[in-house]
């Protein structure tokens, strides 16, 4: 792996930070229960985590990843405020960082690399986990799905945080463990690394294609501080 111009590491956040799919799938599954529908596994869950609360939504009530095409505006609405709803006010306690992640990021700092996130998750809920897990002043910048008028796969939020933090989308890295990140990476021409411990609907995140890919933070780390 070649960093020499690397300055700026763009982090996604649940399924590469941090492993949220406990918490997710409890709010999604309380959802469910108020609407007297059936609930689902969390390994279910899982596959349709990445894509913003709206999607998750909308593939809860279809119970697939594949979305029911007569589920109204009307239904979804009142369902995703019902989500919204159980996520904030449950117990998010299950919500924990993944191995090596706590103690690399601040390595991450030390050797000279700035931070950013750029998560699909609406920003409503990110301040508190990033709180919760004395991260806060690790990243230079924050963008959550709602941001922005776009998100994930769609190449702007990485731009306007390259912009925003004067550098040139050649000295970053976009890392992440979905299709939506290595998708948004490479539209934005800027490098990707795909790391393959988290959410990505059921596939290999090396289908996506990212130009480096590891199987736990550790080995990133170890590449990025060699």
């Amino acid at each position: 792996m070649t960093i020499d111009n690397k300055k700026l590491l763009i982090f996604d956040f649940d399924g590469t930070l941090i492993d949220s799919v406990p918490d997710l799938a409890d709010a999604a599954n309380i959802m469910l229960s108020q609407l007297g529908k059936p609930t689902y596994p969390i390994d279910t869950i899982k596959e349709w985590v990445g894509n913003g609360a709206r999607m998750l939504v909308e593939r809860a009530l279809s119970g697939s990843v594949e979305i029911d095409p007569n589920l109204s505006e009307k239904d979804v609405i009142a369902a995703e405020h019902l989500f919204f709803k159980a996520y904030s006010t449950h117990d998010t306690s299950k919500t924990a960082a993944y191995p090596d992640v706590d103690l690399g990021l601040q390595q991450l700092i030390d050797a000279g690399f700035t931070l950013a996130l750029v998560t699909n998750k609406p920003i409503r809920f990110v301040p508190d986990i990033l709180m919760s897990l004395s991260w806060t002043s690790h990243f230079a910048m924050v963008l959550g799905g709602d941001s922005l008028s776009v998100k994930k796969p769609d190449p702007a939020p990485l731009l306007h945080v390259c912009e925003t933090l004067a550098f040139d989308p050649k000295q970053a890295f976009m890392i992440g463990d979905s299709i939506n990140d290595i998708q948004a990476g490479k539209r934005a021409n800027i490098d990707t690394i795909g790391l393959s411990y988290g959410y990505n609907y059921g596939k290999d995140i090396r289908d996506s294609q990212p130009d480096y890919a590891f199987d736990n933070f550790k080995e990133l780390l170890d590449c990025l501080l060699k």
